[in-house]
């Protein structure tokens, strides 16, 4: 019997290139959604806001793939903290009451965007967000955390570098933290099917580049994930496509968001 996914957010970059290339894998039945439906895509439409819809979502539903989001800084009471923050309640709160098994939620690398390009950074060291969108994020990781420690719900925290799509990456510091179409979806794949025992788990999601911020070797052997692409191999197609490479390479980790 195929699991059932919900997927937040199918609409934007990150959720639709997940939900494309899971429904190509014909392994999954998937309910997308995003805040409005689009029937050429068959998304539905799902406000997060409301917690009687997103209650009616998780309905039957084994794995939530948590991807949509907020991310204007300009606007934290009215957007970031509805959408980021309270959306993420009635998420996790909806997949407890539905006994889902899993939530896999679309992190970032913003939620330690304030640590030194120069340090080594893992998943266990302590949060340093870059902006209110980071710490959004820092917050509905915790989120999970909590729910997996109380109500025994799986929570996973994909902290997702640089994500530019089918094109390669724009930038210096994107060179460093990107990650691939297939390697993204191969993550959440494998995140999906990781062994039922892990209750809780935050990784960052980078495909296998040569000057990595984030060391993420240890991942085969935990979940299985083998990225199969590095952005090194595609500086020279960035270089003619963009012109050359926007220097953002900044001395912390966040690039601009970490700003002062």
């Amino acid at each position: 019997m195929k699991k059932k996914l919900l997927i937040t957010g199918a609409s934007g970059k990150v959720g639709w290139s997940l939900t494309k290339r899971l429904r190509e894998t014909g392994r999954y039945e998937i309910a997308a959604t995003d805040l409005e439906a689009d029937e050429a895509k068959e998304i539905a439409a799902l406000d997060m806001t409301d917690a009687e819809q997103v209650r009616r979502a998780a309905r039957g539903v084994d794995t939530v793939l948590h991807i949509g989001w907020a991310e204007d800084e300009e606007d934290f009471l009215g957007k970031v903290l509805p959408v980021n923050v309270t959306g993420a309640y009635h998420i996790y709160e909806a997949a407890r009451e539905a006994g889902v098994r899993r939530v896999v939620f679309a992190s970032s690398n913003h939620a330690t965007g304030f640590y030194s390009s120069e340090e080594s950074v893992g998943p266990e060291d302590p949060y340093r967000p870059d902006s209110f969108y980071g710490l959004s994020k820092c917050y509905i990781e915790l989120l999970g955390r909590l729910y997996a420690d109380k109500h025994g719900l799986s929570s996973f925290n994909v902290r997702i570098g640089n994500y530019p799509g089918d094109r390669p990456p724009a930038s210096e510091r994107a060179m460093k933290i990107w990650i691939s179409e297939r390697d993204l979806a191969s993550l959440f794949v494998c995140c999906i099917e990781a062994d039922p025992s892990i209750d809780f788990l935050s990784l960052y999601g980078t495909s296998a580049n040569l000057e990595n911020y984030y060391d993420i070797g240890y991942l085969k052997e935990l979940i299985g994930y083998v990225p199969q692409d590095d952005a090194a191999e595609l500086r020279e197609e960035a270089e003619r496509l963009y012109g050359g490479l926007k220097n953002d390479d900044t001395p912390l980790q966040g690039g601009g968001y970490a700003s002062r």
